[in-house]
């Protein structure tokens, strides 16, 4: 079967392609494991040093996943599944509403549309987020079962990707299922234009000995989930029954959730070495998308589902200082 990875030459990305690539079988529309022979990785760009293995099985395209005509060339077989994890960030949704919508909506649409034409009813698997809560009308923990309420651009779109997941699915178009994605730390490399990118900076720059900055209150919760967690729970979610998730495709995927202090207090004690200073330093814009944002995320279907979770803050910088840290 082939798998497609939109944001293919993103982080996750990437290492979800050598996951696929290590399984070797994935559950198949037809409900059966089968045989993964192409893993095809879409992206805007593959920058130099993003390359997963070499792997033949590996198929690389550039390009534009709002291109139909391109995602129907790459959709062209019905043993098939997808994993749609390409997206505009956060922040650079409120910058750019028009880009958002061609890359979050647009982008989104001819991905599940490329499926949609396969008459075998393929899985997809949609990476969305808990930033499609949000608002005066979020409670601090959210549920499965909370109303979405974004007060954001990216989520906004992300709740409109999960709406179309339910119709699709519905509709019998394809087998859809949606991961809600805590913050994923510790992403190794250079900050994003995330809102939360500040996040992992809070742990990666001070391990490499360089300075990092907390810009929201430091006993503000921030759910959170380590990139191996994410990772084996997004296949995990492709392998379950579909029958068992139900009407609603949408699961918040598993998170424990850590203050800015705490956070600190991880990374000062985890780490062996002498760390790069940490600041606390409000910024007034990333506090005011934070305010909006769930602060706890409760995922009893996701455990139910089989679906994993960290053990603690300290196990997950321990993991990062083994994959990625400067020796």
């Amino acid at each position: 079967m082939r798998v497609i990875i939109t944001g293919g030459a993103g982080f996750l990305g990437r290492l979800l392609a050598d996951r696929v690539l290590a399984a070797g079988r994935l559950a198949g529309p037809s409900g059966h494991a089968e045989l993964v022979d192409e893993v095809v990785l879409v992206d805007i760009a593959h920058p130099t040093g993003t390359a997963v293995t070499d792997d033949p099985r590996v198929v690389r395209v550039t390009g534009d996943i709002a291109d139909g005509a391109m995602m129907a060339s790459l959709a062209d077989r019905d043993d098939l599944s997808v994993f749609h994890l390409a997206a505009m960030v956060s922040a650079a949704c409120e910058q750019d509403f028009d880009g958002a919508v061609h890359a979050n909506l647009d982008g989104t649409r001819a991905v599940f549309d490329a499926a949609r034409a396969r008459k075998s009813c393929p899985r997809v698997v949609f990476a969305s987020s808990i930033a499609a809560f949000g608002g005066p009308a979020v409670a601090d923990t959210v549920t499965d079962e909370t109303k979405l309420t974004p007060e954001t651009t990216y989520g906004t779109l992300k709740a409109i990707g999960e709406l179309l997941i339910n119709d699709y699915t519905r509709r019998g178009f394809f087998d859809g299922r949606t991961c809600r994605l805590p913050t994923v730390i510790i992403r190794p490399g250079r900050p994003n234009a995330a809102a939360s990118s500040w996040v992992s900076s809070v742990f990666r720059e001070p391990i490499g000995g360089q300075s990092a900055v907390v810009p929201i209150d430091l006993d503000v919760p921030v759910p959170v989930s380590s990139y191996s967690t994410v990772v084996e729970n997004l296949l995990r979610v492709h392998e379950v029954d579909g029958e068992l998730i139900g009407a609603d495709r949408a699961l918040n995927l598993p998170a424990i959730s850590v203050t800015g202090r705490q956070m600190i207090e991880a990374v000062v004690s985890v780490h062996d070495r002498e760390i790069g200073p940490i600041a606390h330093r409000i910024d007034p814009t990333i506090s005011k998308v934070f305010a909006g944002w769930a602060k706890q995320s409760r995922f009893d279907r996701a455990i139910e589902l089989g679906l994993v979770v960290d053990v603690s803050l300290d196990s997950i910088i321990q993991t990062y200082i083994r994959d990625y840290a400067p020796r």
